[in-house]
């Protein structure tokens, strides 16, 4: 490998590094498995530096190659997650109310996770990521419109979520189940 094409990979690695990291963190149920995205990540950058961009777009472009590592990363937890559905009930009656969860975050969590993976995918990149719409265009490959017009419907399909959950957003800036005191 070249000086110039290891330059790339290093700058972009420095770069980004701590913003992929964060990134995977944040959609893996463990610190491993986000190890595990992030090393794969980059080992797809390091066989693809010469389609690695320079400067902001590395980043960017290191977005949508950590966006594809975790899709493949969860299509593989959801097979062996259907391999252990009994034990998984088991367990969640079991621990399922424990006195000191927390409810109203579990209730957005539940109707977050009912949205569709490109609705939370969008929302995460602007609420996560703090990514902006030309941003995420780039990180999905998508036009800035598109993505305007994806962040407004996703934005809608929560909002209508959380109202059919009966969560309500209060003056205190915060999300509660309805039914709960203040």
């Amino acid at each position: 490998m070249d000086d110039e094409r290891l330059a790339r990979f290093e700058a972009a690695y420095h770069q980004a590094y701590g913003l992929i990291t964060a990134y995977a963190a944040r959609r893996c149920d463990s610190p491993q498995d986000a190890a595990d995205v992030v090393a794969e990540t980059f080992t797809a950058a390091w066989r693809r530096v010469d389609e690695l961009p320079e400067g902001e777009e590395a980043t960017l472009w290191l977005y949508g190659a950590a966006r594809k590592v975790l899709a493949n990363h969860h299509r593989g937890a959801n097979r062996r997650r259907a391999r252990h559905v009994g034990l998984d009930a088991a367990m969640a009656d079991l621990y399922g109310d424990s006195p000191d969860s927390k409810v109203e975050l579990q209730a957005i969590g539940q109707v977050f996770r009912t949205l569709s993976d490109d609705d939370r995918e969008v929302l995460t990149l602007v609420a996560w990521e703090g990514l902006d719409r030309e941003e995420i265009a780039t990180v999905l490959g998508l036009s800035r419109n598109a993505v305007r017009v994806r962040l407004h419907r996703a934005r809608r399909r929560l909002s209508r979520a959380l109202a059919q959950a009966d969560i309500r957003y209060t003056t205190e800036s915060r999300l509660t189940p309805a039914e709960r005191p203040l």
